[in-house]
């Protein structure tokens, strides 16, 4: 991890737009390389971290990291349009400069994960900070089992990384299982009809030697940890991320508390157990 030397904490690295992916209508990856040469050598984190990403003259917003650790020299975000910043964000091009403030927060915890089966359930804009983490255990393939990835979104336009879910589908190695909401699918659509949880249901693995990675709006999820239960998962073997109010990464402003947790500081990666010992406010 590179130490951010910067006297003032809330400083953010320069970073420079290097390419801009649109991967729905309102929905935006940004490829960013950090301008100073030091810390673009020396800047790592862990797959489930994340970090503040700035619009000058517009504030910050908090996103996951959603490129690998084993990728180097850049680091990406992805976002959704919603409000004044991601506004901004989304009028960068490349070559603009932004801010990059991190990373914060916990990770998944990738070494415990060696030798295990693998199944990523996700749900429409939440399947970034998977990604870090598909990636980083695609480009360590040899060291887990099986690798299933249950992702599904409204209809097939709010798929993200359409490109990559194709690459994943034509992998030997990776079992791929997309679904859309009813009503979401078009005359061409070659995957499931039905929401993430009944669909996970249907697919899922054993959970014998299995973990299972989760993530998706909270109602996704409410609905995905019973199924999961069901299927024999204990809760040590589900994990989830989780980015609710999170703004100063740093612990300080006290928005992103829930019960005595910070998710900024103790999470964003939790266990179902700790999820499930948390207020329902989550």
């Amino acid at each position: 991890m590179c130490e951010n030397t910067n006297k003032n904490i809330y400083l953010p690295y320069l970073a420079t737009v290097e390419e801009v992916i649109d991967e729905t209508p309102d929905v935006r990856t940004l490829r960013l390389v950090f301008q100073d040469e030091q810390v673009r050598e020396n800047f790592s984190f862990r797959a489930g971290q994340f970090a503040e990403y700035s619009a000058f003259g517009a504030g910050e917003s908090t996103f996951c990291i959603a490129s690998s650790p084993t990728r180097k020299g850049y680091i990406e975000c992805c976002f959704r349009s919603v409000g004044r910043v991601t506004e901004e964000l989304r009028r960068l091009e490349p070559g603009d400069t932004m801010g990059v403030r991190g990373p914060y927060g916990n990770s998944y915890p990738i070494e415990e994960l060696f030798g295990k089966n693998l199944v990523f359930v996700a749900g429409g804009i939440a399947l970034p900070p998977l990604r870090t983490l598909i990636w980083n255990c695609l480009d360590l393939r040899d060291k887990f089992g099986e690798i299933t990835i249950v992702y599904g979104a409204r209809t097939q336009a709010d798929l993200v990384y359409k490109r990559e879910l194709q690459e994943w589908e034509q992998r030997g190695d990776v079992r791929l299982v997309k679904t859309v909401d009813p009503g979401g699918n078009g005359p061409d659509w070659d995957g499931q009809v039905g929401f993430v949880p009944t669909i996970l249901a249907e697919t899922a693995p054993s959970a014998d030697n299995t973990i299972a990675l989760v993530c998706g709006p909270p109602v996704m999820i409410k609905f995905t940890l019973p199924v999961l239960e069901k299927l024999c998962f204990g809760d040590d073997q589900v994990y989830t991320t989780l980015e609710n109010r999170m703004k100063c990464g740093l612990g300080k402003c006290g928005r992103c508390n829930v019960g005595n947790v910070y998710v900024c500081k103790d999470g964003p990666v939790f266990t179902a157990a700790q999820v499930k010992a948390m207020p329902m406010e989550f």
